[in-house]
């Protein structure tokens, strides 16, 4: 089975090495185009990329999948199948329509709960307790297309997207791998999708973050672990954006009368009135231009002042 890969993030690294180790032959990686990053803007390589390069693949890094250079040269190889893992663009029909056996995509949710851009940040926004991986046959919609395999896993309550991402991109590498295998020997068959029962994952925008304290601290908890590492929740203290990076799952019964945003502190430990007369401790706070800090550290530089608030 020939195949093309076209990935871009650290999501779909294990999906890739997983098919060289597996000995797929991976006649071509597609990947973004290199991004400038750091404090001096050097251009750097997608991890995709990087990790081609290592296995000493070729790399193509078009700007448009239209256009007309594009598409001769991914025609020339005549793939058997098109995996797609994360690669950060919608393909275009002719792209669809290549493969003998059509571009199969590795997404991280259980179609067809979560479709869309951003599928590990709402499970976790949204409180769920399992999510999982779907393989499945790309079509013009958005994660329309039918399903091939499904894995569940279990949320933890120390996950944020980055470490459930982690988790998930090996189980999807692991699924990648059974799919083609089960496609190969002709006994895997797609499944529609029940579009009825459809939600969507939109892509995150940066004032997602901001922190409602009106919501209970429950809710507020589940925005912090799915919105890290971006765009991180934050509030405002003192006219500054304050990022709240980690939380302990608020104690049920633990309440309040102080209206939502109100700080309540002490010598080791910062915590926030929320709605519904919750209560959310901070454990890992950054004010803006400041460094990370644990609440003992941040309180040794600031005073809080009763009944100040964060908005």
């Amino acid at each position: 089975m020939n195949l093309l890969f076209c990935g871009t993030p650290d999501f779909a690294v294990p999906s890739l090495e997983s098919l060289i180790a597996e000995q797929f032959a991976v006649d071509l990686v597609v990947t973004n185009q290199d991004e400038p990053s750091g404090r001096g803007y050097q251009l750097k390589a997608s991890p995709v990329k990087q990790s081609a390069l290592r296995a000493g693949m070729e790399v193509y890094q078009p700007a448009k999948l239209q256009d007309p250079a594009t598409v001769e040269l991914l025609s020339r190889y005549r793939p058997d199948a098109i995996v797609v893992v994360a690669y950060g663009h919608i393909l275009p029909k002719w792209m669809i329509d290549l493969p003998r056996l059509g571009c199969l995509n590795v997404h991280a949710s259980l179609l067809p709960k979560y479709r869309g851009a951003a599928p590990i940040q709402w499970s976790l926004i949204r409180g769920e307790a399992v999510t999982g991986v779907t393989t499945m046959r790309i079509d013009v919609g958005l994660d329309t297309g039918d399903t091939f395999l499904k894995r569940e896993v279990a949320i933890q309550d120390e996950d944020t997207a980055e470490t459930l991402g982690q988790r998930l991109s090996a189980v999807g590498a692991a699924l990648l791998i059974e799919t083609l295998r089960r496609l190969e020997q002709g006994d895997l068959q797609a499944q529609p999708q029940d579009h009825a029962q459809a939600t969507l994952a939109p892509i995150l925008k940066k004032e997602d973050g901001r922190v409602n304290w009106k919501l209970p601290a429950l809710e507020i908890w589940n925005r912090i672990r799915g919105l890290r590492p971006w765009p991180g929740a934050y509030t405002t203290f003192r006219g500054k954006n304050l990022h709240i990076w980690s939380a302990p799952r608020p104690v049920e019964g633990e309440t309040t009368h102080l209206e939502p945003g109100t700080l309540i502190s002490d010598r080791a430990s910062l915590r926030v009135a929320c709605g519904q007369g919750t209560v959310l401790e901070a454990k890992e706070l950054q004010l803006e231009g400041r460094k990370r800090l644990a609440p003992r550290d941040f309180l040794n530089g600031v005073k809080i002042s009763p009944g100040e608030k964060v908005e």
